[in-house]
């Protein structure tokens, strides 16, 4: 492989290339258009959401070469001699451009001073000097600035768009990802296109060097390699769990969480994936015909586990009620002092309903 970062090897450099901000794209490349060019912007989103490459594809549709495109980040140039610094050099004109675009990072991290500089200057800016300020702590921005921008916020990227972002760079760079390997990475990244990469790079890595093979040969990529990389939770640990509400097995599952616990797993993705595994099982039962969309995400072996679960769940413990619970107790995940205390509990309020469904 390439030494290069697949997140710069694969930057977009187009507006065509951006995914998942077709909200943003279309007003940007509008206004580029009708030629009705703002002087400062905003870009608001989490880290990973593409906000400085927009940044840069918007500077270059209009024009601005290198030579007249700026980029400064703010954690690391955030005194108001900088802010000075950067407001004497606006008053230069372009060197081969109409305008002079400023992308200023991580906004937000400026002091009090050198937001009372900033200000002055998006008060009154040289009619040549286009600002784009990139944020993921809006509510750090004073509001004297975001009344200046036209402000626009980015999305996370859905599982969906990163999980077709991961297949076709696999694609091209020689590899191949199985069923449950792009779904799971996709997850990792948390809505983070630069995540997502910097997993599948570290992946890919290992994999090339522990398979290797013809080089027009594909590496297949599997799950497990995944699990193996990344520190991912194992299939065998989801499943474990989902059984354990199938079969009402109160010290089963909370055998599992303990072990999932021990071997120091994030839990909040552990129980993610054990809601998207469950969620499934709730298509396999209430819609089979949906089987294949539905396990397009899993592997043939976790799928024939689901299928089987479903067909031997005559309790009715996965139904829609139960990934209600579940969904509930996941959204108290970042409030828990004792990380796994809400996965247990929702064990326990399952196997309760249940107890008193049957005896009532």
């Amino acid at each position: 492989m390439e030494h290069t970062a697949l997140y710069r090897k694969y930057r977009p450099k187009t507006f065509r290339e951006v995914l998942g901000q077709e909200h943003i794209v279309k007003v940007l490349e509008s206004s580029v258009e009708a030629n009705k060019v703002s002087h400062a912007y905003l870009f608001v989103g989490s880290r990973g959401t593409g906000k400085t490459s927009v940044a840069r594809i918007f500077a270059t549709s209009i024009g601005v070469s290198a030579n007249d495109l700026y980029e400064i980040d703010a954690a690391s140039n955030r005194g108001i001699e900088d802010i000075k610094e950067l407001r004497d050099g606006v008053r230069v004109l372009p060197f081969d451009s109409k305008y002079k675009v400023y992308i200023i990072d991580e906004v937000h991290m400026l002091s009090k001073d050198a937001w009372g500089a900033l200000l002055k200057t998006l008060e009154e800016p040289p009619k040549h000097v286009i600002f784009i300020l990139a944020t993921t702590e809006f509510h750090k921005v004073p509001e004297t600035i975001i009344s200046r921008c036209q402000v626009f916020t980015f999305k996370k990227a859905s599982d969906t768009v990163l999980k077709k972002m991961l297949l076709d760079i696999a694609k091209k760079e020689n590899f191949e990802l199985d069923a449950g390997s792009a779904e799971l990475l996709a997850i990792l990244a948390d809505g983070s296109f630069r995540d997502a990469l910097g997993e599948l790079q570290k992946v890919l890595n290992f994999v090339g060097a522990s398979k290797k093979t013809r080089l027009d040969s594909a590496r297949l990529v599997k799950r497990e390699d995944i699990e193996k990389i990344t520190g991912a939770p194992k299939t065998v640990l989801v499943n474990d769990f989902i059984s354990a509400i199938a079969e009402k097995n109160l010290e089963k599952g909370i055998g599992v969480v303990r072990k999932a616990s021990e071997a120091n797993l994030d839990m909040k993705l552990y129980f993610k994936l054990i809601i998207q595994k469950f969620r499934v099982a709730i298509i396999l039962r209430y819609a089979p015909k949906l089987q294949e969309e539905a396990g397009e995400d899993l592997g043939e072996n976790d799928l024939e586990f689901l299928k089987n679960l479903v067909k031997n769940d005559k309790d009715g413990m996965l139904r829609s009620g139960a990934l209600s619970i579940l969904l509930e107790a996941y959204q108290n995940m970042d409030n828990a002092f004792i990380s796994e205390l809400p996965l247990e509990l929702a064990l326990v309020r399952l196997v309760e309903t249940s107890s008193t469904r049957r005896d009532g």
